[in-house]
């Protein structure tokens, strides 16, 4: 894992507020991370980007907070919230994450 520091106020954990799912297999890679999930026998690469922002989804950290982390590690000028919204999006209709704020 990346290992980012705990969110402020971790203790505010929300349903709304993007998990990984605690049974996948998750291994480092030169581009990335590569994330195994024996449910369903997919593994899945994500990209740098992608790696930091599953990386985040700790059930303590809301899109926004992932976006301005994300920000801030590209040294963006704005946290870039659409991309994040649609990476967390991904991620969770890959099954990676769970998201009670994901709209269907």
């Amino acid at each position: 894992m990346l290992g980012f520091a705990p969110a402020r106020g971790a203790e505010t954990m929300s349903q709304e507020n993007p998990r990984r799912l605690e049974s996948l297999e998750i291994n480092e890679a030169d581009d990335g991370l590569v994330v195994y999930d024996p449910a369903t026998g997919m593994v899945h690469h994500l990209n740098p980007s992608a790696a930091i922002v599953f990386d985040l989804c700790d059930g303590a950290r809301d899109a926004a907070e992932i976006a301005r982390i994300l920000g801030e590690a590209f040294e963006l000028s704005s946290p870039p919230s659409d991309e994040a919204t649609a990476a967390l999006r991904d991620l969770a209709e890959r099954g990676l994450v769970e998201w009670g704020a994901q709209e269907d």
